[in-house]
């Protein structure tokens, strides 16, 4: 354990007090930002993506209620662990952008740790997001659905540009971005949306890396258990080959992809 002056006060009025719904936590993750992760993954999301493996963070109130200032002093158990590994602390989700002060207050807490700190977005919300919790966000990890807009919608239910418009406020900022897009056979495999995609990419120079995920069905029972009609179950995920392909586009750019 860590001594008690290792474990801040989070700056914000009654930030002891302030509280927020999370889904889940994760203490080792690998995938959510550099080294190893401590992964908040809170509840409520605006988005309804068709392939969403956490249907079940939609509502915000179906979460675990907790407060930032417990959340730090949990994460502080792990600050070493962390640390060596060049690794930080990532808020997903659902969306972290429907409880921003919350999640703000738990970045300044870890930014007391001396931790990096991730942002896993949508971006649908970014409009809303004050320079206060981007101070203290060392890495956003932003997905982008499509660049299509039918079909942004049509995976989402919601539109594309507030993305766009975020994606393009962070790279004024200077703020890294690792950008994200779900590789689904049928629906986000338009070659030339991917095109504009990749050079959109290409000019908000503070992407480090672009992610090429391959659809995967881990989320279809939950969404079975919660009733819901899931659209994608005929969908089988992306070829190595179509894979390859896709990644092939954006390194054309000279990005780095993974």
């Amino acid at each position: 354990m860590f001594p008690e002056q290792l474990i801040p006060k989070c700056q914000m009025p009654n930030a002891e007090c302030l509280s927020g719904y999370i889904h889940s936590i994760e203490t080792a993750g690998t995938v959510d930002g550099p080294g190893l992760r401590f992964v908040v993954f809170v509840t409520g999301c605006p988005l309804r993506c068709l392939y969403c493996h956490n249907p079940d963070s939609h509502q915000m109130m179906r979460g675990q209620k907790t407060t930032a200032d417990a959340l730090v002093k949990e994460i502080a158990q792990y600050r070493e662990f962390l640390m060596r590994t060049g690794g930080g602390v990532t808020v997903s989700g659902g969306e972290p952008l429907t409880q921003i002060p919350f999640v703000t207050a738990i970045f300044r807490g870890c930014k007391e740790l001396g931790l990096h700190t991730a942002l896993d977005t949508s971006g649908y919300l970014g409009a809303h997001v004050k320079n206060d919790l981007l101070d203290v966000t060392d890495l956003v990890l932003l997905d982008i659905k499509s660049f299509d807009p039918f079909t942004y919608r049509k995976v989402t239910s919601v539109n594309l540009k507030p993305t766009l418009d975020f994606a393009k406020r962070l790279a004024m900022m200077g703020k890294p971005m690792w950008i994200r897009f779900v590789l689904v056979p049928g629906l986000t495999d338009d070659f030339e949306a991917l095109n504009k995609m990749a050079d959109f990419v290409a000019e908000l120079k503070t992407v480090e890396r672009v992610e090429i995920l391959p659809f995967h069905k881990m989320g279809e029972s939950k969404w079975e258990e919660l009733g819901l009609d899931y659209k994608l179950k005929d969908t089988q995920p992306p070829s190595p080959e179509l894979v390859a392909q896709v990644k092939e586009i954006f390194k054309g750019r000279g990005l780095m992809v993974i």
